[in-house]
């Protein structure tokens, strides 16, 4: 009989009890217990973390019934047991003192449970503090802290951002009290979505390890591909495997790459149908109201390099969408970069889209907010694109394009200048492509510049290069003669990706201020 798929299950306990897959963590478990003391772990949601924590929870409890079979069962010394403060931010944050009332009742469940007690319940930050010295106190042994989502009471307000900083400023002075209880504490372990800088929220907490990308951690959450050739080999039978990557694995956090749980549980319970499921439960409103508030280039996303610090902090003062990207599981690592000068160490990363339901649902979810068409258009939209890429045929190309812009409704225009954008028009392009899966290179670094959009589909390589242009018409064919002038071409005229029969094709496209729309195009083709 197959056991039972945990979804939405992230207490242990019931996972080992009640006959439900488990894929053993606890060897990653084990190593973060016997090599830290504080340590932070980021990853996006749904990808296993509250469950991680709930393991580590029955680990210190000494459940050791629990972990019979598993990796752990003998090499932990179960007869040393610890009391556990866990603190879980589920409520309303709307309000410092809605906040103050979810930490109240936190605080008064794991009072509680352990059986202790402290006076100044209306004060949290006090009464966490008595919490952890009276729990040493009754038991005789150092304390184990976990905190599950510690970021969720700023996340949820980050559209608010004096609220925030407000939340921030109240989970900040309850995290330095992790600090100050040192000599009672045996362990600290902190979840997240996002990565804080230290000095916005563990500035009292200057001890805490990140291990979000260390290498040996790269699997602590997430099903690897040799999970599903294994544990769940039984679930996918009579499925193809390499559609299933396609589609869901390609999360990489410096180990292997890995597949977010959530996908798989569902994509079995669902009789094996392909579906954006972890993408639909979640809503990315305020990556669109970031990408229209900074006229963000979109095209960026499928070429992006960024130093070390971006994937490493979030401000609320400075919110950057390529964080944001990264840290809530839009964009993955594809690379790590290090490069010496001398002495100096410069870490970077090449981020990508993980997989094709990212890439399909985030493209088709930009669309949405940026189009005034109906499911129906847009799809018919896609497949004049891609027949008119895949058989070179341009002018439909361009007839689609023209029709996609004049769909656009008039009042996304007006109260701003985003007509005059160059990079409005490249990314809604970009956007319209990269739902269709093709592969798309943006600001396609050359010995001359940089390449608007590069496209690969079938044996065609295009080369497309975007200008806005006033109506007197000067600039009016000046988005191919850049290409040629440029040589931008010639990065691919030996490419691996050509074979004998294959094209460039060299793409220029002027879009007009006043129109709104496309007023210039202009191709040529290049034989290998």
């Amino acid at each position: 009989m197959l056991k039972k798929l945990p979804i939405g299950i992230q207490t242990f306990s019931k996972i080992r009890e009640e006959n439900y897959i488990y894929v053993d963590k606890t060897k990653e478990a084990l190593e973060v217990i016997e090599n830290y003391t504080y340590a932070f772990l980021s990853r996006p949601r749904r990808f296993g973390k509250s469950l991680f924590l709930d393991t580590l929870r029955n680990i210190f409890e000494g459940k050791r019934e629990l972990f019979e079979g598993l990796y752990i069962y003998d090499k932990w010394d179960w007869s040393i047991k610890y009391p556990v403060i866990k603190i879980d931010w589920r409520g309303d944050f709307q309000t410092l003192d809605s906040l103050k009332s979810v930490a109240t009742r936190i605080f008064n469940q794991n009072k509680e449970r352990l059986k202790v007690n402290c006076k100044d319940i209306d004060n949290s930050v006090m009464c966490f503090d008595e919490l952890i010295q009276q729990t040493y106190e009754k038991y005789n042994q150092k304390v184990v802290i976990l905190i599950d989502e510690y970021d969720k009471p700023i996340l949820d307000v980050i559209e608010n951002r004096e609220q925030a900083k407000i939340n921030r400023e109240f989970i900040k002075a309850l995290y330095t009290i992790i600090k100050s209880n040192d000599e009672y504490i045996r362990f600290a372990f902190l979840t997240g979505v996002s990565k804080f800088s230290k000095a916005s929220i563990f500035s009292g907490l200057n001890n805490l390890e990140d291990i979000s990308l260390t290498p040996k951690f790269g699997n602590i959450c997430g099903y690897t591909q040799k999970d599903l050739e294994t544990t769940f080999k039984e679930y996918l039978l009579g499925t193809n495997l390499q559609k299933v990557k396609e589609w869901y694995n390609g999360y990489n956090f410096l180990k292997d790459d890995v597949y977010n749980p959530f996908d798989i549980l569902k994509f079995i319970k669902n009789d094996l149908v392909f579906d954006n499921y972890w993408f639909s439960s979640g809503t990315p409103t305020f990556l669109i109201k970031l990408i229209e508030k900074n006229n963000y280039f979109l095209p960026k996303l499928s070429n992006l390099v960024v130093g070390k610090e971006l994937v490493d902090s979030f401000d609320i003062e400075n919110i950057s969408l390529e964080v944001i990207l990264y840290q809530s599981g839009y964009l993955t690592i594809d690379e790590k970069i290090v490069e010496e000068f001398g002495f100096n160490t410069i870490i970077k990363y090449k981020l990508k889209l993980p997989n094709l339901e990212v890439k399909a649902s985030l493209n088709n979810y930009i669309l949405e907010h940026l189009l005034n068409q109906t499911n129906g258009e847009k799809l018919q939209n896609q497949t004049n694109l891609y027949k008119a890429l895949a058989n070179a045929k341009l002018d439909d190309f361009k007839n689609t394009l023209i029709s996609i812009f004049a769909s656009i409704p008039y009042n996304n225009y007006s109260n701003n200048y985003i007509q005059n954008y160059e990079g409005f028009y490249a990314s809604l392009v970009y956007v319209y492509l990269q739902s269709l899966g093709i592969k798309i290179i943006g600001e396609d670094v050359t010995n001359q510049g940089r390449i608007d959009l590069t496209l690969f589909i079938e044996d065609k390589i295009y080369i497309i290069e975007f200008k806005v242009v006033d109506s007197d018409g000067k600039e009016k064919n000046s988005a191919l003669a850049q290409i040629k002038e440029k040589n931008y071409h010639r990065k691919y005229l030996n490419s691996k990706l050509l074979t004998s029969n294959s094209k460039l094709y060299l793409l220029g496209i002027e879009f007009s201020k006043e129109e709104k729309n496309i007023v210039g195009f202009e191709w040529e083709s290049i034989n290998n």
